[in-house]
Parts: structure tokens; sequence; C-alpha cells
């Protein structure tokens, strides 16, 4: 059994996230795909959930009777959810079917918290093949400070969840709305030499305090060399399509044979169009 689990800041897409890569597997794919609301807070979702961990413990509830605000509260109910997942495992574990984990918004679960771990853990030992999909939202790419401040935490949660992880930088098709870049899209997606954007950033004045700082955290993050983005417009099926072929190439997805013949068509129906992301298509920027 496979599945994702996509975690990100709140306002990433992700629910949004969740919804398209479902459409796409379902109608596209041919596979026979569940989501699972792991957030709390997430009384709205954009789609159907066939698992909902709110049927199993309400934050509204924990903040009116803890008087906790809505990070306690969130906090507090994963440390629930982690101590009676079990309770989820008949609901989760059902045949042929692939897994769409929605997770909560919380950074903190996902890069020194104990409890999002230990749920990853109950889920590996019961036989399922995870890969973390992480989104940032794109318009991190025109701040500098910003983007290196993704850059480690998206580090972070890597070392943390101890899994196979793709990164996506979403809403790629609004980032032209949110201000100019300062180098190529490539540049970011990439993560190419750092040492230009600390440059850029250390040209603000009230970065200049800051330079060895930001060096340091730079070459932390070049050291491990593990961080790069894909690019995602989750209305773009191209787009959609390469995400998720990357994503069954790190957790190792094999195809059935109806799934395959799905896949080989859509691949055929694109033959004149490269699936590696051309970003000029979608953007023209110059350094």
């Amino acid at each position: 059994m496979f599945g994702q689990l996509v975690i990100g800041p709140p306002g990433s897409g992700k629910s949004t996230y969740c919804r398209a890569m479902a459409y796409h597997l379902r109608e596209n794919v041919r596979r026979n795909v569940i989501i699972i609301n792991l957030d709390p807070a997430n009384d709205t979702p954009p789609y159907a959930a066939d698992v909902d961990v709110q049927n199993l413990v309400d934050v509204q509830e924990v903040m009116e009777r803890l008087s906790l605000g809505p990070n306690g509260g969130i906090l507090f109910c994963m440390e629930y959810i982690d101590e009676n997942f079990d309770q989820l495992k008949e609901l989760i574990l059902q045949d042929n079917t692939y897994l769409i984990f929605d997770c909560p918004g919380q950074v903190e679960l996902y890069t020194h918290h104990d409890s999002f771990r230990h749920i990853v853990e109950k889920l590996t030992k019961w036989g399922i093949q995870l890969c973390v999909v992480s989104l940032v939202d794109s318009h991190y790419c025109t701040d500098p400070a910003k983007f290196i401040s993704v850059l480690l935490t998206s580090l972070s949660s890597m070392l943390h969840l101890e899994l196979p992880h793709i990164n996506v930088l979403s809403k790629i098709d609004l980032i032209d709305k949110m201000g100019q870049l300062a180098f190529k899209l490539n540049y970011y997606t990439d993560v190419l030499d750092l040492s230009y954007l600390v440059d850029e950033l250390d040209e603000r004045v009230c970065s200049k305090r800051f330079i060895k700082l930001n060096s340091a955290i730079s070459g932390l993050v070049e050291d491990y060399h593990l961080v790069s983005f894909y690019p995602l417009n989750v209305q773009d099926t191209e787009c959609v399509h390469r995400l998720c072929r990357a994503i069954d190439k790190a957790n190792g997805y094999v195809y059935g044979e109806l799934e395959e013949r799905s896949v080989i068509g859509l691949t055929e129906s694109q033959s004149k169009v490269d699936l590696e992301y051309d970003y000029d298509r979608t953007l023209q920027y110059n350094e």
C-alpha cells in the first residue's frame, strides 16, 4: 500500500492539492484513491474525506475545555490522535487503495514535535510506503529572507520525518502577480548557488547586521544538498502528472495493469510536450 503525506504551512494549498491530485489519479491514472483528513481544524475541506480525524477529536471542544489557543489546541489534538491512532486502522487499511493524507499546517509538527513522527512510524509499521509532499507558497521566492527560511524549514522536515520527500512550490501560476523575482525560476526550484541569494539579501539595509548568519544558514542547506522544488499549478494536468510521476518514483510505487495503460495513454497524448515543466511557457523572467 502506498500514499502521500501532504504537509506545509497554512495557506500553501494543501487541501486544494489533495483534491486536484485525487482527481488526477482517479480520472486520468485510474487509481483507487481515498483521502484522509488528518487536520482536526480543517472542518470545510474542498473534498469529501473518506476518513476524518474530526470524528475522533474536535479541536474547538479541546480549545474551550482546556482554554487553549489555536496552536495549543492543534498540538493537543495531534498528541491525542497519536495515542488513539489505532482506532483509524481499519478505516485506513482498505484493499487496493492509494492514500492521500491532508495534514495540519503547524510547521512545528514536522520540524521538531514528536506526535506526527509517531503517526508516521505507525503508518510505516502497517506496511504503507509513504512519500512526504511538502507544499510552500511560491510567493516566498520574491523575498530572499523568506526563501532562505523556507529552505531551512524544508531541510528540517526532511531530516525529522526520515521519509522520501518531494518539495513543491505551489500556486506557480500566480507568481507573476506577487512581485519580480531576483533570478529565473529554475534558480529557486533547483536551489542553485545560494551565495547569489545571500548577496541579494545583504544589499538590504535591514539585513546587513545578519550577513554572517545568512551565509551560515545558506551554507548549511548547501552542505546537505537535499532541498529542491517542483513547481505546481493544480489546474495544469501536465504539471500535476509530472509531480505524480516524481512521487511514485520516490516511494517505489508499482503500477497495476490498468494504471499502466492509463499512464502510457496520458504520456502519449502529451508526446509533443516535454513533461519536464517548461518554465518559459509559464513565466518569463530575466536575471
